[in-house]
C-alpha cells in the first residue's frame, strides 16, 4: 500500500517531538511501521535505540508483526512493548522484582473488600450488583494513582473524602505487608524512580533515544510523565492517537493530555492523517457531524476513499425484545447478500443491554461470539423464585422449591412442615391439621399454582406479580435490605418482557435451558473476536475499540443507554460522545442505529447523539 501525503510526512519526521493526530481507519499502524523502517534505513538509527509503546499485548504484537513485513524480516531488535510491560521491567531491572511481587485481580478485589468490611462498608453488602460496585471502587484508586493525586488532598465524591482515604491507606498497608505491587503501582513507581533517581533515568535515556507511542490518547498523567521523562533531552518523541477516540476515563486516560503535549512541546510538529480507509462518506460524515458537538478537541477534516456508500439507517422499535427480531431480520437478510456472520457486530453500551438481543439469537440459532461476559437473566434470584413457582405449577413437588417460593410472599408455612424431598399439599395441611387460619393459606397455595398451571409465561408472571403478590415482597425485600427497588423491579419487567413470545411453560423452560447452555458455551471460546470468527460479533463499545466490519448495529440507542445515566457533568458526556463515536466508525459499508421506545415498563427517548447525526 502506498503512502499518502500526510503519512509521508509523518514517517519522514526526523527529530524532536512530533503528534500525529490518526483518526480512526487512517493506516496508523502501517504509519507507525514505517516511521520506524525510515529511522534505521535512512536515519541510520540503530534499531536497539527504537521504543514502541501499545496498550495492549495484542496491539504491540500487531504492530511487530507489521514491521517485519514492512521491513521483509524479522528478529530486528527493535524494542516493542505495553507502557505496563515496559515500566514493569525497568522496576525488574532495578529492584529485582518478580511474578511473585504481582497482585492478581482476584487478590486485588478481595483485599479491598475485606479493608471495605473493616470500615462497616455497608453500601458494598447493599449494592444491587456486588461486582460492578467492587469494579468502580476498585476504579477510583486506580484513578488516584494514574492521575498522580496525593491522597491526603484528594476528594472522592462517590463514597466519602474520609473513608475513602482510611480505605487507600488500609489497602496500600496490606499490599505492602504481603510484599506486592498492584497494575498501578508498575506507573507509579517507575516515575518516582526516574525522579529520586536521575542517574538510572540517564541510562535508560540513553537506550531509548526514539521512542514512538501507539493511541496516545488513552495516556494516564502517569504513563505521560514517565514517558517524557524517558524521551528527554532530544524529545525525539513521536505520539499517534485521536483525542476524539479517547474513552478510557475511567482509567485515567485523558483527552486533554493531547491537548497538554501542545503546550509541553509547542514547537512540536502536528500532522493530520486525513483520510479515511475503511468507511464510506455517510459513515465518516455522520460520525464527524456527532462528535462536533464536543468543545475539548482538535477540529479535523476528515476525507474517504470508500464512496458515498449507503446512508446510515436509525430504526425505532418498541422495546428490546422487538429490537432484538429486528436486529435478527436485518443479519438474515444481510447474510444471505453475502456478508458473512464474521464480518457483523452488535454495538452497545454495557453488556446488560445486549441480553434480549442474545435470547433472540440464540433461540432463532444464529452463531454469535461475546467480546465480554454477559450474566444471565435466568441467574438472578427474581428468576429462581419464578422458575420455582413454574415448577411447582407443573406438579413437580421438589422440596428446594417450596422452600424458595413458599414465603414469598409471606405465608409462615416453616421449613420443618416440609421435611421430605417431596412436598405434597396433603402433607402441609396434615402438618397444620390444628390451624385453621393456615389451611386456608395452604388451600390458596394449591389453587394459585393450579391458575398458573395453563397460563402462558408472560399471564402466569403477571399472576404471580399481581395476583399471589410477589410485587409486594420484593417491595419488602428491598426496604429490609436498604436496597433500591428499581433495580430489582427492572430485572422482573425484563424477566416478563422476554417471556412475551412463548405458549407453554415447557416451551419457556426450554428456552431458558437453551440459552444457558449458549452462555456456556461462550465462556469457553477466546475472548478476542476476530475478523473471521464464525459468529456475530457482540460487544460493548468499548471492547469493539481498534475492530471494524462490513455491517455495524448499534442498539439501545437511548437516553440513559448512551449517554450512560451516570454521565452527569460534561466531560462525562463528552467521553460518552467519543465512544459512540467509535462505535460508529466501526462500520465499513453498512451502519444501522436503533433505540427503543420502552424498556422495563417505562418510557425512553433516542439518544441526543441520534439528533446530532440527523440535523446537520
Amino acid at each position: 500500500m502506498s503512502l499518502n501525503r500526510a503519512q509521508q510526512r509523518a514517517v519522514a519526521h526526523r527529530d524532536g517531538p512530533c503528534m500525529v493526530l490518526a483518526g480512526p481507519g487512517s493506516g496508523k499502524t502501517l504509519t507507525i511501521a514505517k516511521r520506524i523502517e525510515y529511522l534505521i534505513t535512512q536515519y541510520k538509527v540503530r534499531p536497539e535505540e527504537i521504543l514502541v509503546i501499545t496498550f495492549t499485548k495484542y496491539a504491540a504484537k500487531e504492530m511487530k508483526e507489521r514491521f517485519g513485513k514492512v521491513m521483509g524480516k524479522t528478529g530486528i531488535p527493535v524494542t516493542f512493548g505495553t507502557f505496563h510491560g515496559i515500566y514493569y521491567g525497568i522496576l525488574k531491572w532495578a529492584y529485582g522484582l518478580n511474578q511473585a511481587n504481582l497482585l492478581p485481580d482476584e487478590e486485588k478485589d478481595t483485599l479491598i473488600r475485606q479493608e471495605a468490611e473493616k470500615l462497616e462498608w455497608e453500601e458494598l453488602n447493599q449494592a444491587e450488583d456486588e461486582k460492578e460496585y467492587l469494579k468502580e471502587l476498585t476504579a477510583e484508586i486506580g484513578n488516584v494513582k494514574n492521575n498522580c493525586y496525593n491522597i491526603e488532598s484528594y476528594i472522592s465524591t462517590a463514597y466519602g473524602e474520609q473513608r475513602f482515604r482510611r480505605l487507600y491507606h488500609g489497602y496500600e498497608r496490606e499490599k505492602k505487608r504481603l510484599r506486592k505491587i498492584d497494575f498501578e503501582d508498575m506507573l507509579v513507581m517507575c516515575r518516582d524512580l526516574f525522579l529520586k533517581r536521575p542517574d538510572i533515568l540517564k541510562k535508560w535515556q540513553a537506550k531509548f533515544r526514539y521512542i514512538l507511542v501507539d493511541e496516545f490518547q488513552d495516556v494516564n498523567q502517569a504513563q505521560y510523565d514517565v514517558v517524557r521523562m524517558l524521551a528527554a533531552p532530544e524529545n525525539n518523541l513521536f505520539v499517534v492517537g485521536d483525542d476524539d477516540q479517547s474513552v478510557y476515563g475511567f482509567r485515567g486516560a485523558k483527552p486533554g493530555i493531547m491537548i497538554e503535549f501542545g503546550r509541553d512541546y509547542p514547537d512540536a510538529e502536528r500532522i493530520l492523517l486525513d483520510v479515511n480507509y475503511r468507511s464510506t462518506a455517510h459513515i465518516v460524515n455522520g460520525a464527524l457531524r456527532v462528535i462536533a458537538h464536543n468543545e475539548e478537541r482538535y477540529d479535523k477534516k476528515i476525507r474517504t476513499d470508500k464512496g458515498t456508500g449507503e446512508t446510515i439507517h436509525v430504526q425505532e422499535v418498541k422495546d428490546p425484545v422487538e429490537e432484538g427480531r429486528y436486529v435478527l431480520g436485518r443479519i438474515r437478510e444481510y447474510q444471505n447478500a453475502g456478508i458473512p456472520y464474521g464480518e457483523m457486530a452488535v454495538l452497545y453500551r454495557t453488556a446488560a443491554d445486549a441480553r434480549a438481543l442474545s435470547e433472540v439469537l440464540a433461540e432463532h440459532q444464529v452463531p454469535f461470539v461475546m467480546k465480554e461476559k454477559i450474566q444471565s437473566l435466568y441467574d438472578h434470584f427474581i428468576a429462581s423464585d419464578i422458575m420455582s413457582y413454574f415448577r411447582l405449577a407443573q406438579g413437580h413437588g421438589e422440596r428446594k422449591d417450596f422452600l424458595r417460593i413458599v414465603n414469598r410472599p409471606k405465608r409462615y408455612i416453616g421449613r420443618d412442615s416440609m421435611a421430605d424431598e417431596k412436598v405434597t399439599y396433603e402433607s402441609l395441611r396434615k402438618f397444620y391439621c390444628d390451624k385453621g387460619w393456615m389451611m386456608d393459606r395452604i388451600d390458596q397455595l394449591e389453587w394459585d399454582m393450579k391458575m398458573l398451571r395453563d397460563k402462558t409465561p408472560y399471564a402466569a408472571i403477571q399472576y404471580i406479580r399481581k395476583g399471589i403478590g410477589y410485587d409486594g415482597f420484593l417491595h419488602e425485600y428491598a426496604d429490609g435490605r436498604g436496597i433500591p427497588k428499581e433495580g430489582l423491579f427492572a430485572i422482573l419487567e425484563e424477566i416478563q418482557q422476554n417471556s412475551g413470545g412463548y405458549r407453554t411453560l415447557e416451551e419457556w423452560f426450554a428456552h431458558v435451558e437453551h440459552y444457558r447452555e449458549v452462555l456456556k458455551r461462550q465462556k469457553e471460546k477466546k475472548s478476542q473476536v476476530s475478523a473471521d470468527a464464525r459468529g456475530v460479533a457482540l460487544m460493548t463499545m468499548h471492547g469493539a475499540k481498534g475492530l471494524e466490519y462490513e455491517l455495524v448495529f448499534i442498539i439501545e440507542a437511548n437516553e440513559g443507554c448512551t449517554p450512560y445515566k451516570k454521565a452527569k457533568m460534561q466531560d462525562a458526556l463528552e467521553e460518552e460522545r467519543r465512544l459512540f463515536y467509535v462505535a460508529m466508525t466501526r462500520a465499513k459499508r453498512k451502519l444501522i442505529i436503533s433505540y427503543v421506545k420502552e424498556k422495563n415498563g417505562k418510557d425512553l427517548s433516542p439518544s441526543r447523539f441520534i439528533d446530532e447525526l440527523l440535523i446537520c
